[in-house]
């Protein structure tokens, strides 16, 4: 096990035209853009989500993530195609701190590329640079049962669903909401990349 303060977290991951990196100062304007202009497509899903957040709550928000990334107290991703935020991700230490092997993925994609197979292609590249460049031994996704947009993605990606919490926590609507639980071990994944290397 590798004590928190040694490891030096991975900022950024290439693959094709997409970059999945850690947010950086400067980051808030592409953040706001993407932000307000998915509000209707995010709204059902993100609570976090405002139709009227500004660029310099933006950036305050990417100054923040960027500051707890660097301290290893959490590790919040950007979704890049360019110049344009296409998503968020990160691998978020809700499960166990980071000597644990343990991190929660979670994931939103812009209204822009919705549809597309972003979040897919997305999580895909999450677990090649989670179980290759990190620690990470489980990783987990946790998605509203209605959201089956989410509970796809985590299939397409070999992820097994463990179970269902029921009524665990709050929609955006108020209403009490259920939460499928995906999860994806290393010694999984690895078995899986022989398997496809030998077809």
């Amino acid at each position: 096990m590798m004590a928190d303060s040694a490891f030096l977290a991975p900022i950024e991951y290439t693959a094709g035209n997409l970059t999945i990196r850690a947010y950086r100062p400067g980051d808030g304007a592409a953040l706001q853009r993407a932000v307000v202009s998915s509000y209707e497509h995010l709204r059902p899903w993100m609570p976090w989500a405002r139709s009227d957040q500004s660029v310099e709550q933006s950036e305050a928000i990417c100054r923040a993530a960027a500051g707890r990334y660097l301290l290893n107290e959490d590790f919040t991703l950007g979704i890049w195609l360019g110049d344009e935020l296409a998503g968020g991700s990160g691998f978020h230490l809700r499960e166990g701190p980071l000597d644990s092997g343990n991190a929660q993925i979670g994931m939103w994609i812009s209204a822009a590329q919705a549809g597309r197979g972003m979040g897919t292609r997305v999580l895909a590249a999450l677990l090649d640079w989670g179980f290759s460049s990190w620690p990470w031994q489980r990783l987990t996704w946790h998605c509203d049962t209605r959201n089956l947009a989410s509970t796809r993605i985590a299939e397409k990606n070999g992820l097994v669903r463990e179970g269902t919490l029921r009524q665990d926590r709050f929609g955006v609507d108020g209403t009490r909401r259920d939460t499928h639980i995906y999860a994806i071990l290393r010694g999984e994944w690895l078995a899986a990349r022989r398997s496809a290397a030998q077809r």
